[in-house]
């Protein structure tokens, strides 16, 4: 999902006006249950995409999202007016990037060959810790090719400690 200077600038203008009411903590969860529903349901994904009238989908957003805070369904209506939900789910992961920058929070990106368990988490946030002050939030990226351990990446730094890595040091180390 490509993120559009258009997903920045409403993230931007969203967070803002959260900010002054109050109330940016409540729509971060909104735009976390919206990021991952689209992500997860293609229907729904589809759904967005589609040409289909922009009153059925505010309606229709509306209802899947019911709970949420009066600045996040003013989004919907901003979208509604502009035609362009399209962009939701960009909109949705731009604003949680921002509001995670705003309160010090660091993304720490973790790549590990199957999900995560609690055992490797633990390990991972014993490692965060040697790497960096601030508060983190773990995305884990599911990659079998790294075939066991972890690599985790805070901005620019990266400490690898996959199995395919080791491996490639073995075999220079072999070949020397």
């Amino acid at each position: 999902m490509a993120s559009t200077r258009a997903a920045i600038r409403y993230a931007q203008a969203i967070l803002d006006l959260a900010n002054s009411k109050g109330v940016a903590e409540a729509v971060s969860n909104d735009m976390k249950s919206i990021a991952s529903t689209i992500g997860s349901n293609l229907e729904l994904s589809t759904f967005i995409q589609s040409p289909t009238k922009v009153e059925v989908k505010e309606s229709a957003l509306l209802e899947v999202f019911a709970n949420i805070n009066g600045v996040t369904k003013g989004l919907f209506h901003l979208l509604f007016e502009n035609k362009r939900f399209e962009i939701l789910e960009a909109i949705a992961h731009e604003y949680n990037k921002l509001f995670d920058e705003s309160n010090g929070v660091e993304v720490a990106k973790v790549t590990t060959a199957i999900p995560m368990d609690a055992a490797l988490e633990a390990k991972v946030l014993a490692k965060i810790a040697t790497l960096s002050d601030k508060k983190i939030t773990i995305e884990n990226i599911v990659d079998p090719s790294i075939i066991g351990g972890f690599i985790l990446r805070i901005g620019d730094q990266q400490y690898n400690a996959s199995v395919a890595n080791r491996l490639q040091v073995l075999k220079r180390e072999l070949s020397n």
